[in-house]
């Protein structure tokens, strides 16, 4: 099963007494219908590759996000996580891009909205990369942005893996100072509602992972952060 987003994946523990974890439920699912393989990019949790019985291959973006943005974001820019759940996977982009690495600090306030009220690290003066896998309303990717410009930034642009975005994340961005959100196309984005989104494509990414599955190949370099030095 190639699943480039995997659904459900930000409920991956139980959160209130008698429901599902339903990213577990979904893994199963995928199973009883005869699944014997997964290939998937970027899950919200590591763990979830864990929840199924069969080889879960997982792909990731970053060597696709770098290529395509090495002239943009140079040794003097930095990569920003927009939430501590996001600090490993920036430190990677920071790593790969060869430049500093910044995170800020959320609280939320609902499940749409979020506040983002302190900073680690220095980025005056710095064009900043906010980096993410998934983002639906926005709301931490634009208080993260806020707070930046707040802090001197000379420009703020975000790479998310997985723009899943509502009406509400489309008004947001454009209301918003970021001035690019670059994406993947493992779902579809309706770019034209949303002028600032620039669409990276990683169809050649799981092609080349398919083909190599199929004649017996390694893939095991396909599937590390740093794959894309």
């Amino acid at each position: 099963a190639v699943l480039p987003y995997f659904g459900y994946g930000r409920q991956d523990r139980k959160d209130q007494p008698r429901v599902p974890i339903t990213a577990k439920l979904i893994a199963n699912l995928l199973v009883s219908a005869g699944a014997n393989r997964v290939l998937t990019m970027d899950l919200h949790a590591q763990q979830i590759q864990g929840f199924f019985d069969i080889p879960v291959d997982h792909l990731y973006a970053a060597p696709v996000f770098v290529a395509h943005l090495r002239q943009r974001f140079t040794c003097d820019a930095q990569v920003v996580a927009p939430d501590a759940g996001s600090g490993k996977m920036a430190h990677a982009y920071a790593d790969m891009f060869g430049c500093g690495f910044a995170l800020v600090a959320k609280r939320r306030v609902s499940a749409s909205e979020v506040e983002a009220p302190y900073l680690v690290g220095d980025v005056d003066g710095c064009d900043c990369l906010l980096v993410d896998d998934l983002s639906s309303t926005a709301g931490t990717l634009v208080q993260a942005a806020l707070r930046l410009r707040e802090a001197g930034a000379r420009s703020v642009s975000a790479a998310v893996t997985h723009c899943c975005l509502t009406p509400v994340g489309i008004e947001r961005i454009n209301a918003s100072i970021l001035e690019k959100v670059y994406t993947t196309d493992t779902v579809p984005v309706d770019v034209s509602a949303c002028p600032r989104i620039e669409v990276i494509s990683v169809a050649p990414l799981f092609a080349t992972a398919i083909k190599r599955i199929h004649q017996g190949d390694s893939i095991s370099s396909l599937f590390s952060l740093e794959s894309g030095k």
